[in-house]
């Protein structure tokens, strides 16, 4: 049976703004309360817009690598559920593929059976804990994605909210050092600095909510460890990444930088 924590008493707080609910407002979802509409409202276009790329970069990038025969994701920092859904995406390629989704967020967990229905060949779970303990969390995964086995490894929009205090690069390297030669990693981040014209309102955002948007040169350090490999077409905006057999994507402006490199032996 799927693992599931005991569902949280009284520690949604809907007096502050919550990054899972901005983001699933920003996407057209119902879970969020009038603090995070009144914060959604206030963000330049380029937010929503990121929300919807990002979300549609997870799914080509998922069932890219489903086609490549990658039938184990873990993915950290899932956020409230929005289908399809990352299990969704990967079972339809393969029935059996396994998915450990992992957040440490009350309104996520208070959501997450949702993440559970599993096709019966396949699996899902669901791990409370924290990003910032990487060691945690890939014990708590192993209770259900087999490591000496390919995995793909899925850090969708979460690092900007790792600020450099708890030093995100070594929190990625310990969750790679973990994974066998043939796996990847899913990587996406905001950068708002590269628009000017929004970063005054985008501003609101930082004072409400604990995050560190980082430019394209402080996210591809993130890929530089010796074991990864940028597959093409590299480290772009959302929007550009696609492979050769999708769909492209129209061309707009974004605020995603995404990039998915392979495991090597180093």
């Amino acid at each position: 049976m799927p693992h599931l924590p005991p569902r949280p008493k009284g520690q949604i707080d809907t007096s502050r703004p919550h990054s899972a609910r901005v983001y699933d407002y920003l996407l057209g979802g119902k879970d969020n309360y009038a603090v995070d509409r009144e914060l959604a409202e206030e963000l330049p276009g380029l937010f929503r817009s990121a929300a919807v790329q990002n979300r549609a970069f997870m799914r080509r990038a998922v069932n890219w690598l489903a086609l490549r025969g990658i039938d184990q994701f873990l993915d950290i920092g899932t956020g409230i559920p929005t289908a399809p859904n990352l299990h969704q995406i990967a079972q339809r390629v393969n029935p059996a593929a396994r998915v450990v989704y992992t957040d440490n967020d009350p309104i996520v967990l208070a959501h997450a059976a949702a993440l559970l229905v599993s096709s019966p060949e396949g699996r899902t779970d669901y791990v409370d804990a924290d990003l910032r303990s990487p060691e945690a969390i890939l014990d708590a995964a192993g209770r259900t994605l087999d490591f000496d086995r390919p995995i793909a490894l899925s850090l969708i929009a979460v690092l900007h909210f790792v600020t450099d205090a708890h030093d995100p690069r070594a929190i990625v390297r310990t969750l790679v050092d973990r994974l066998p030669v043939g796996s990847f990693l899913v990587l996406s981040h905001g950068d708002v600095t590269q628009f000017p014209e929004d970063a005054e309102a985008a501003g609101a955002y930082e004072r409400r909510i604990e995050a560190q948007f980082r430019r394209r040169a402080e996210i591809a350090p993130f890929f530089a460890e010796d074991r990864l490999t940028l597959v093409p077409p590299g480290l772009v905006t959302a929007p550009e990444w696609y492979q050769a057999d999708q769909l492209r994507p129209s061309r707009e402006r974004s605020a995603i930088w995404a990039g998915v490199a392979e495991v090597g032996a180093g």
